[in-house]
């Protein structure tokens, strides 16, 4: 027995179609022929033409930076943070050479090393060991609000961009074509470290390591 079956409508051509993809639900096959507007999925067949459906137009790609050889945590901040609308390469370096510096990318790290929830540690800690305790304590109170985990990479990375000392030098960090060591300067009033180290090595290494992909 065939699968497919041809309802007839007046003035249209013939129509066929596969049963199970009907667009409504309980139709009987004894029942009338289901009205016009519910056969917009339809193929009408021209006696003379093969039947086509139309093909929705593909998806333009999208141009994004990874980071090669990067880890997990590395590469699923990079590309939050092109989410979010940084897209200078030196920008995204200098971020990502802070948080290398301040937590190596170990969300649930506190000050020293030491790898433990967040109501555990009680002062420097996560990402970019956030120490005084209205930051610390943001953290907690703003996972809590939003349902999230404190010690995981995705609730840091959104507590990140929704802190008072970041929102101050967002448009700076999403406006492209400056240094490293200019995105830097802005990057000390968001973090306020006591102790530069490496991180603007990390940042060089860092832009150095992103490549260009379509996606």
């Amino acid at each position: 027995m065939q699968n497919f079956f041809t309802v007839a409508l007046p003035f249209l051509a013939t129509v066929t179609t596969n049963a199970a993809t009907l667009p409504f639900v309980n139709y009987k096959m004894q029942g009338p022929p289901p009205p016009i507007s519910f056969l917009k999925d339809v193929v009408f067949v021209d006696e003379k033409k093969t039947a086509t459906k139309e093909v929705a137009p593909e998806k333009p790609k999208e141009i994004r930076l990874i980071c090669k050889g990067c880890n997990e945590n590395e590469n699923v901040t990079l590309a939050f943070l092109q989410e979010y609308g940084i897209t200078d390469r030196n920008a995204l370096a200098t971020i990502m050479g802070n948080i290398k510096q301040e937590s190596g990318f170990v969300p649930n790290v506190c000050e020293g090393g030491w790898r433990t929830s967040w109501n555990n540690c009680g002062r420097g800690y996560g990402l970019i060991q956030w120490t005084s305790a209205n930051r610390y304590y943001g953290l907690g109170d703003f996972a809590k609000k939003y349902e999230g985990n404190p010690s995981s990479l995705h609730t840091q990375l959104r507590y990140l961009t929704n802190e008072v000392q970041w929102q101050r030098i967002e448009d700076r960090m999403k406006t492209p074509g400056k240094s490293i060591d200019r995105y830097m300067n802005y990057a000390y009033s968001w973090i306020g470290w006591g102790i530069h180290g490496a991180r603007t090595h990390y940042a060089h290494e860092y832009a150095n390591r992103m490549i260009t992909v379509e996606i």
